[in-house]
């Protein structure tokens, strides 16, 4: 009897752990939700809608690259974007787009979607963001700055058509393969992303600074 009642304990641990493993995976396959977009991006808790930059130096850069072209940014144009976003609050998501190619896959849409409901919500609204495009580290250096530059304008593109989101909230900045997320594995999926950073900046507080 004590064998046969641990070989049904033993079962039931087995299918409990194959139940956890599966929802596991369920939660790592999931499409991030709009209420935790926004959430990752509102940073401080006190932050108003009118929040500034932390100088007047970042402000004067966002204003100059604000209704540029992707493809407009130099290097140090990019580094600089970086150093300024480095500490705002972001989020990455992982979208698919189709193969060598700037459209998004039919799996991301649900993912585009949940980004445009979130900077549409009034919590976020009127903030200036910067979408990065970003590749894995297959491929050269020029194909793949070009493509993640692509990419960027095309999530720009869909935030403005399909939630009209202001143009000059958008700073769209390609940066290739030399931003890998996971350096241990150049060809991993989670490379191939866009992050958003809110730079919580408003931008008619902004341009009207720069009159």
């Amino acid at each position: 009897m004590t064998s046969f009642i641990r070989f049904f304990a033993f079962k039931a641990i087995a299918a409990g752990a194959a139940l956890l493993m599966t929802a596991g995976l369920a939660v790592a396959g999931e499409t991030i939700s709009t209420s935790t977009i926004v959430n990752s991006l509102k940073g401080s808790a006190t932050r108003g809608l009118s929040a500034t930059p932390d100088t007047a130096k970042d402000t004067t850069f966002l204003n100059s690259v604000r209704n540029r072209s992707t493809r407009s940014l130099s290097s140090d144009e990019r580094n600089q974007l970086e150093t300024i976003t480095a500490n705002k609050p972001n989020i990455d998501l992982e979208i698919n787009f189709e193969y060598n190619s700037a459209a998004i896959s039919k799996g991301s849409v649900t993912a585009v979607q949940h980004l445009g409901e979130a900077l549409s919500d009034p919590q976020l609204k009127g903030s200036t963001f910067v979408v990065a495009g970003h590749t894995d580290g297959v491929g050269g250096d020029a194909f793949n700055q070009d493509l993640s530059e692509r990419r960027a304008d095309t999530i720009k593109k869909y935030l403005v058509e399909k939630y009209h989101i202001a143009t000059s909230d958008l700073v769209t900045v390609g940066y290739g393969k030399t931003r890998l997320k996971d350096t241990a594995n150049p060809a991993d999926a989670a490379n191939r992303r866009v992050q958003v950073v809110n730079t919580q900046t408003d931008a008619n507080a902004a341009n009207n600074a720069s009159k």
